[in-house]
């Protein structure tokens, strides 16, 4: 697994930080500390030796202003968090190969750019806060990821736990493809002992609302497709427990009926979850994007736990690309 975590020294960001060790990371992999500058204001003027130096090691405007950016204050200020953060994951992580990275610029497309360039598996980035305004107003930038980016986004947020609590995992599927790879990525993940997971779908009846006998005619005809519907719900549940349970993790489901924004988020707080994860519904597309709003968007802004949106990238035949000698699954690449 290739991990890119973008930090910014606040205290989500470190909440996201403690919120990995619940996220069945494996034993070994790569990470990436990244922390993007933000210059606001113009830095104070170089020296004339510091430009004649920077001068003589670059060919053009933009290669002169990159490098004296480089070494501005602003991000020698942001290299130090990036070295604290990445040392604060290793001592979590000791066999993983961590790494930090403080650039300057828009965080937004530093970030993207990077998990392009450096082929990240998942992005994870801190949200606002636990407060319900706070939930209500996704960052700006974790809102950006999660629609952008082509990999996996985790939005964290860290989750204080009585000793020895285990880890609860709530999955929400709806029989589509991408909903086959979060199963097999919570399956294929390192979980501790007692991990628990939830299994929900959720429908959302039909109803009539006219009268007469045309309605009642309708009314028999629409409560047949809604038992058809349950039945199929039902049992896709049921075959997504036991792919869970052949993985070794404690896991049962139910189809409940209503929003499944408002169900996720309302029964994630109610069982105290420590991560929701929902599948990436095809995103080939800024249309596709801007219907993954309705649902993994809105949870994503409103619960109380960390969220996670699965895509998969495709990989060469033949590379192992999870860290534990099992093929990596695989799915499409989104542009």
């Amino acid at each position: 697994m290739k991990l890119l975590i973008a930090y910014d020294g606040s205290e989500c960001a470190d909440s996201a930080l403690d919120d990995l060790t619940h996220a069945g990371l494996p034993e070994q992999g790569e990470a990436l500390v990244m922390t993007v500058a933000e210059v606001w204001l113009p830095p104070p003027p170089p020296s004339a030796y510091e430009i004649v130096e920077m001068a003589a090691r670059t060919r053009s405007p933009l290669g002169l202003e990159q490098k004296y950016m480089a070494g501005s204050q602003a991000v020698s200020e942001a290299n130090q968090m990036a070295i604290r953060a990445a040392t604060r994951f290793q001592v979590s992580f000791p066999r993983w190969k961590v790494k930090h990275s403080a650039v300057w610029g828009s965080p937004t497309w530093e970030l993207f750019a990077k998990a392009e360039k450096w082929k990240a598996d998942l992005i994870v980035a801190g949200s606002h806060g636990r407060s319900a305004l706070g939930r209500m107003v996704l960052g700006s930038i974790s809102q950006w990821l999660l629609y952008e980016a082509r990999c996996s986004v985790r939005v964290a947020r860290g989750k204080l736990d009585e000793p020895d609590f285990p880890v609860r995992l709530l999955i929400g599927i709806d029989g589509s493809r991408q909903a086959n790879q979060v199963l097999a990525e919570v399956a294929a993940r390192n979980w501790p002992a007692k991990s628990e997971v939830r299994v929900i779908t959720v429908d959302q009846p039909i109803g009539v609302g006219s009268v007469g006998l045309v309605a009642f005619a309708m009314k028999q005809s629409v409560d047949k497709l809604n038992r058809k519907e349950k039945r199929d719900s039902e049992k896709l549940v049921r075959n997504a427990v036991t792919q869970l349970k052949s993985a070794g993790l404690r896991a049962n489901g139910e189809v409940l009926d209503g929003d499944p924004r408002r169900v996720l988020v309302d029964l994630a707080e109610e069982w105290r979850a420590d991560c929701i994860f929902l599948g990436a519904t095809g995103l080939s597309n800024r249309f596709e994007r801007f219907l993954l709003g309705s649902t993994a968007g809105a949870v994503a802004a409103r619960a109380h736990c960390s969220v996670e949106i699965v895509r998969h990238r495709r990989r060469r035949r033949g590379v192992n690309g999870n860290g534990n000698g099992k093929p990596q699954h695989t799915g499409d690449r989104v542009s």
